[in-house]
């Protein structure tokens, strides 16, 4: 027996259209073609070594809690993280989105991340190989800097 790789993740949102966006136009995942389940929502490929990881994006039916809502942020789960190339093009990204993220540069390793939050509340790490990045490494400077359970997602109204 033997675990070959995460084959998908699902995330309950309340704005299937701004969640989709994010996923597309900020972090650069292709949309796919989705079962009809009876209720909205979406596919997108993450490419992964083996072939496509997909996010499940959920609106309505089996996202909405007893209130009729879907939750938001990432619960138990701390966030998801997903393997990138172009830390500084990324940075642009949020910054032209006008998203607040977090910089690291894991202690011992060659490794950058960057933190945000996706329109559900959903933390997202995007981790790069420094060693292969062009430019500065991460700022880890207060304010900048991600700590670890220290959440600066901030709902959009």
């Amino acid at each position: 027996m033997l675990v070959t790789g995460l084959f998908h993740c699902a995330i309950k949102t309340n704005d299937l259209k701004a969640t989709v966006g994010f996923y597309t136009r900020v972090l650069g995942l292709r949309e796919v073609a989705r079962p009809d389940f009876g209720y909205p929502g979406a596919w997108l490929a993450c490419p992964a070594p083996g072939g496509d990881a997909i996010v499940h994006i959920y609106a309505g039916g089996p996202a909405l809690g007893r209130e009729g809502k879907a939750p938001s942020g990432t619960g138990a789960i701390d966030h998801l993280s997903l393997a990138a190339h172009g830390f500084h093009e990324f940075r642009e990204r949020f910054r032209a989105a006008d998203l607040d993220w977090r910089e690291f540069l894991v202690p011992g390793t060659t490794l950058w991340q960057l933190f945000v939050y996706d329109p559900s509340g959903v933390q997202l790490e995007l981790t790069f190989d420094g060693s292969v990045e062009a430019g500065p490494p991460p700022d880890m400077r207060d304010g900048r800097r991600y700590v670890a359970g220290d959440s600066f997602f901030t709902p959009r109204v």
